[in-house]
């Protein structure tokens, strides 16, 4: 009976309140409002595919905002990085108990692992980085900094070790799951190829056109991403293979290739993205049967 009674009185202290912490905890609401004004910009310019203040096309910040990783299961990055601070700013309004610190806690945790993940892409993956992003990235710190320092001076069964190795590496399996689901290793199927799609390809490889543009390019990616599972078919020449800051293919050189992508079609030049009709106009392609 005794043990019985300490049990429960160790579970009722574990809930408690923080002492003289009761209300909402303002520090991270007002970080996490701000990271929610901020991540809400971006999702809602994104939707409206408005161009962001300072983000003018072909600049650092066009590219990260532009790149494969600029999305997550077909929503914006943004958005997810919104319902985070949303969430944060649900926790932070509660009373400061010994669970809600917990949940801070890892939420956070996993925001700053994620954060890095993609500023690490942003620098070392496209050679740019996104003034917008950075900012994330430190709101996103400086709330598990006060979390940090905000952790209750007793809690029940607590010791850092542990604790570490039941958040951090969860956190650092998901990011390893993200990162293979940018990679293509899963979460994306190939899709049948479409007829006209597929002839257009073709017709432009045998007029011997060509298609010059870099990994890099989010433009060129959204050239690529036009047609389809066809994109193998199109005649691409990589004029960046060594990077962004790496010289410039030699065949682009000779080429004299300025800006990406651009398309050589019966020998007249054509400079950004081109649509898939236009592409078909200019080349002089049909194909019976199929219609646009």
């Amino acid at each position: 009976m005794a043990n019985a009674a300490k049990d429960k009185k160790g579970k009722g202290k574990a809930a408690a309140p923080v002492a003289g912490q009761d209300g909402p905890n303002w520090p991270i609401l007002a970080l996490a409002v701000i990271g929610m004004g901020l991540s809400g910009y971006l999702t809602y310019s994104a939707w409206a595919l408005k161009q962001l203040a300072g983000c003018t096309e072909g600049s650092a910040c066009d590219i990260v905002l532009s790149s494969q990783w600029s999305t997550l299961f077909g929503m914006p990055t943004s958005l997810w990085g919104f319902l985070t601070y949303a969430l944060l700013a649900a926790i932070a309004w509660n009373k400061r108990t010994e669970a809600q610190w917990k949940t801070a806690w890892l939420v956070s945790l996993f925001g700053v692992i994620y954060s890095l993940y993609l500023t690490g892409i942003s620098f070392y993956s496209l050679d740019a980085a996104c003034p917008y992003c950075l900012t994330s990235l430190g709101l996103m710190s400086a709330i598990f900094a006060v979390v940090l320092f905000q952790r209750p001076k007793q809690v029940s069964g607590f010791s850092w070790g542990p604790w570490l190795a039941k958040s951090v590496a969860p956190a650092l399996v998901v990011i390893v799951a993200l990162h293979l689901h940018y990679a293509g290793y899963w979460g994306k199927t190939a899709a049948a190829e479409d007829p006209w799609i597929r002839g257009l390809a073709v017709h432009l490889t045998k007029i011997d056109a060509k298609f010059y543009g870099a990994f890099w390019c989010p433009h060129c990616k959204q050239q690529k991403e036009m047609f389809g599972s066809s994109v193998d078919r199109v005649p691409y020449i990589e004029c960046s293979p060594g990077g962004q800051r790496a010289p410039v293919a030699q065949v682009c050189k000779d080429a004299r290739i300025d800006t990406y992508p651009t398309w050589v079609i019966t020998g007249q030049r054509y400079s950004g993205t081109q649509t898939l009709e236009a592409l078909a106009q200019l080349s002089n392609y049909k194909l019976d049967g199929a219609k646009r």
